[in-house]
């Protein structure tokens, strides 16, 4: 059955993606606080929902029930529908991102937001993490959620994820093939469901996610967020979505401002088109401009630095903006594969493919979601007036026999500086983030792990006691240099006890 084996898909492929309140003309309404302050040029949408119903009864990509219900979750799907607008850029755009836009066109559209929120008001932390949902694969998924949704969860964020884009929402050809499994856009896998939505094209889809944010903070028709009020709106995108982050923090954002702070998540060395019908071509490589008011997390994985091409795009750290090119990540990695099965295994029995088989061995297993949580964090700590995230060293680099610039390697073949994790400092295999040679395009993302022998890992570690202790004392330490949450050092030690080494 199709729509069976695409929910698979829907979850594998997160490696690759009330009452209504009126706002006056300068942006003001009478909810006070920070609904008056940003965003008030923004068009406000109609939302309608939660929606019910279809062929399956289920969002697309919908998070793993049993983790919702065992944190006291709920996940609830809203269409939004209104006029957007496309920009041009206005005058020659250059590298450093300065970047201005003129308005261009108008086309009316009709798209959804899922929206995951505490069940109880009470446990509101104030901040909505507003994702762009990746479409890649040529369809929605939300690698991010994979990434962070423990750490939002507990501390009681919200999660909203946008179908910006026309590929999500209408279908097209996919820049990733899985072999054995169908990509499928939300018209097509439910057609009841999702068949009246429209989509005018990516060039409207940047004052769409704009939209997406109005429609958090000043909700015509359904509030989505059924009563909360949100404090903070940080953006957040993965890979292709970063590319569009990119160009939002660049050209968008300084006509919308809307947002309070951006987690520009695997990037390239550019942005994505502002719109196909531009005299000129997107500058590559693109930096994030530097006189954005508003904070800019950049986090990298080993993956993107050759892989993607941001090695390019490498920039000095500003008041306003911080890079963590993370050692030992890939652009995806196996945690985010196992979290897609678990999630797709509640909805479908169809068997996933062997990935280890189909790319020629172990995945990466570098453990990104614990830097990027701390990184997440700390951005959402930055915009709303604390302190910076701390500074991290980039990954180091060198020459390589050819003469091209590599990733600097140690004795053990994992990467040289960047930000550190304990598995790179306490290591029991080499993480790699780049591809093995001669992978498809989907295996050029997972990196791979390299097991230490038995004899590599006794000359290590001549006792368990004393990798522990070792674990111990990195973990200690990346907590207090802001690399690292309290919470995830204390997983990690625990997983190190358990753990049958050497």
């Amino acid at each position: 059955m199709r729509g069976r084996s695409t929910s698979l898909l829907v979850a594998l492929t997160i490696v690759a993606a009330g009452a209504a309140s009126c706002s006056d003309d300068d942006g003001s309404d009478d909810a006070g606080g920070r609904r008056s302050t940003r965003g008030g040029d923004v068009a406000v949408p109609v939302v309608t929902g939660p929606i019910e119903g279809g062929t399956y009864d289920l969002p697309f990509t919908p998070a793993l029930r049993t983790s919702l219900e065992d944190n006291g979750y709920s996940e609830d799907e809203y269409f939004i529908e209104g006029t957007a607008t496309s920009y041009l850029p206005d005058g020659t755009w250059s590298e450093d991102g300065d970047w201005t836009v003129r308005d261009a066109d108008t086309a009316a559209y009709a798209t959804r937001i899922l929206v995951r929120r505490p069940v109880d008001p009470d446990a509101f932390d104030g901040t909505v993490v507003v994702e762009w949902l990746n479409v890649t694969s040529g369809m929605d998924t939300d690698p991010d959620w994979g990434f962070a949704h423990e750490e939002l969860m507990r501390r009681g964020a919200v999660w909203v994820g946008v179908s910006a884009q026309l590929m999500g929402v209408e279908g097209g050809d996919s820049v990733i093939d899985i072999p054995g499994l169908e990509l499928i856009a939300l018209k097509q896998w439910d057609p009841e469901r999702y068949g009246d939505l429209t989509h005018p094209g990516d060039e409207y889809s940047f004052d769409i996610y704009s939209q997406a944010a109005q429609s958090l903070l000043r909700p015509e028709g359904t509030d989505p967020l059924e009563g909360l009020d949100p404090e903070l709106l940080v953006a957040i995108g993965e890979s292709q979505s970063a590319a569009r982050l990119v160009t939002y923090v660049n050209a968008v954002q300084p006509v919308a401002d809307i947002y309070d702070g951006f987690m520009v998540h695997s990037r390239g060395d550019a942005g994505a088109p502002i719109n196909a019908t531009a005299d000129e071509p997107m500058p590559e490589p693109a930096l994030i401009r530097t006189d954005g008011s508003d904070p800019v997390m950049v986090f990298q994985t080993e993956t993107d630095l050759f892989g993607l091409g941001s090695y390019a795009a490498r920039q000095p750290d500003t008041d306003r903006i911080v890079t963590w090119e993370v050692a030992g990540t890939a652009h995806a990695d196996l945690d985010t594969l196992e979290y897609g099965i678990e999630a797709a295994s509640q909805w479908s029995d169809a068997e996933p493919p062997d990935f280890a088989e189909m790319c020629g061995g172990p995945l990466n297993d570098g453990g990104q979601k614990h830097p990027f949580r701390q990184a997440l964090i700390s951005l959402v700590e930055w915009a709303d007036g604390g302190d910076p995230p701390a500074t991290g060293a980039p990954i180091e680099t060198t020459t390589g026999a050819d003469g091209e610039t590599v990733i600097a390697r140690d004795d053990l073949q994992n990467a040289r500086g960047g930000v550190r994790t304990t598995l790179v400092d306490v290591p029991i295999a080499t993480y790699d983030g780049e591809p093995r040679a001669d992978v498809s395009v989907i295996c050029s993302l997972f990196g791979s792990t390299t097991p230490f022998s038995a004899e590599e890992l006794a000359a290590l570690y001549p006792t368990h006691d004393d990798y522990v202790s070792d674990v111990t004392a990195a973990g200690d330490a990346l907590v207090d240099g802001g690399f690292l949450l309290a919470h995830d050092r204390d997983v990690i030690v625990g997983e190190a006890q358990d753990a049958d080494v050497p």
